[in-house]
């Protein structure tokens, strides 16, 4: 099991953490939203919790909750510019398909 970073998602997350002046890591997690069943959930962790599988990625740790795993297990979290937008996408090798706006997937 495994989640990573590419190096523009590592240095992104480690200056935001720095300019926060707090913060371990990042916490990422799935919820029911959206039209195809699930969507991401992403905020900077402030410490871990107790039942977290954590996991380092070029010096950035990712925590993930137990029911998220299943549905996270492989992601790659890249940081993209393109054009005037930037921002995380998510390389998950679980998805099966998602919708047009690309806000939620299915497994």
């Amino acid at each position: 099991m495994s989640i990573t970073l590419t190096d523009m998602a590592a240095n992104h997350v480690r200056k935001y953490i720095d300019r926060r002046g707090k913060g371990v890591g990042l916490r990422l997690a799935v919820k029911t939203s959206g039209c195809s069943g699930l969507a991401y959930a992403l905020e900077f962790a402030d410490e871990a919790t107790p039942d977290d599988f954590s996991f380092e990625s070029k010096g950035v740790i990712v925590f993930v909750d137990p029911k998220s795993l299943a549905f996270l297990d492989g992601t790659e979290l890249d940081y993209v510019r393109e054009g005037l937008n930037e921002g995380f996408k998510f390389n998950n090798p679980n998805v099966k398909d998602q919708c047009g706006c690309g806000e939620s997937f299915q497994i």
